[in-house]
């Protein structure tokens, strides 16, 4: 629209620096002239989502709810810390084709890819609101199954002071776009939704795993981690029954080189199909971990009383309900 309307090139740039400072409208923009604020506030968006809802909760977690023009439904959360952190939990796909069996978005019908555009809105979004500085793509979706989208993105959240090296993506395993991200010039962080520590039990947890089983896994994120001379973090969602047992860290812990990875346990927010373990299991599990010299956390929760997990507002929205839902494990 700037080039229709005769415009010179370096307006994009000027539009672009606004808007990834956080500018909420085309006003705000002054070094544009009056009359071209007030025409492309008539013709242009500063977003391609529109939101659909937004839940607060008590602890300053923000989960936002969006469509896309063609209707798909897509979350994002913002998290704030004591500490000062402002850290966005991304979307990369409407729903997630692959069914795990504890998630919320697994078990709502997969939409589509985001494109770039999309998956930084959702950033942008509460960049209006503050600075933000920390990334992760662990909400809806698999990112490493869009992962052109997902970089053309991160290439841009400097510019919004998201800094590569802040920047983390979470995979179920998808092994060819763990080898791509290795390859990558950006020095972005990997996260593994393990889950289980054997191939059988992370197959009835995770179907994915009959694709790419934990050894092909673990291989693509020791290729990473060889290229990128860094750790890769576990997540681990505690199941009551399931995968929470001394065995099952005792397990986990051969598994792991404790010089590779570091396990970041989450606390789990049940759907309906399991329970989530007690917190005295959780620490249990965590000590033999420790025990075996394999670093451990537990996850602090997020937006638990707003149910900020992936999934859960839009499955709320779509059943109809005023409330939020329930769902997986909390954002972080």
């Amino acid at each position: 629209m700037l080039a229709e309307l005769g415009e010179p090139s370096y307006r994009v740039s000027q539009v672009w620096e606004w808007v990834a400072r956080g500018a909420r409208s085309f006003e705000e923009m002054t070094n544009l002239p009056i009359a071209l604020r007030e025409a492309l506030a008539g013709s242009v968006p500063l977003s391609t989502l529109s939101l659909g809802a937004e839940a607060k909760s008590d602890d300053g977690t923000v989960k936002a709810l969006f469509h896309t023009d063609d209707g798909q439904a897509i979350e994002a959360v913002l998290m704030r810390y004591r500490d000062g952190r402002r850290s966005v939990c991304l979307s990369s796909q409407s729903g997630c084709p692959l069914t795990c069996t504890f998630c919320a978005t697994g078990q709502m019908k997969f939409g589509r890819n985001l494109n770039a555009d999309e998956i930084l809105d959702q950033a942008l979004h509460f960049r209006r609101a503050e600075q933000i500085d920390h990334v992760v793509f662990m909400g809806m979706g698999e990112p490493m199954m869009n992962l052109d989208a997902v970089l053309a993105a991160c290439e841009l959240l400097p510019e919004l002071g998201v800094t590569h090296r802040r920047t983390a993506i979470s995979t179920v395993g998808w092994v060819p776009g763990i080898d791509r991200l290795a390859d990558c010039e950006m020095p972005i962080g990997l996260a593994l939704s393990l889950h289980a520590p054997n191939d059988g039990l992370r197959s009835q947890l995770m179907p994915v795993n009959d694709r790419y089983p934990l050894a092909e896994v673990l291989a693509a994120c020791e290729r990473y981690r060889a290229n990128r001379r860094r750790r890769v973090f576990v997540e681990y969602v505690m199941l009551a029954g399931v995968n929470d047992r001394p065995e099952h860290a005792r397990e986990l812990a051969a598994l792991l080189d404790p010089g590779a990875y570091k396990v970041n346990l989450i606390p789990y927010n049940p759907t309906g199909t399991y329970d989530g373990s007690s917190a005295e299991e959780i620490e249990r599990f965590r000590a033999v971990l420790t025990e075996h010299r394999l670093p451990a956390t537990v996850r602090l929760t997020r937006g638990r009383d707003i149910d900020a997990a992936c999934g859960q507002l839009a499955a709320a929205r779509g059943r109809g309900s005023e409330k939020v839902g329930t769902g997986s494990a909390p954002a972080t």
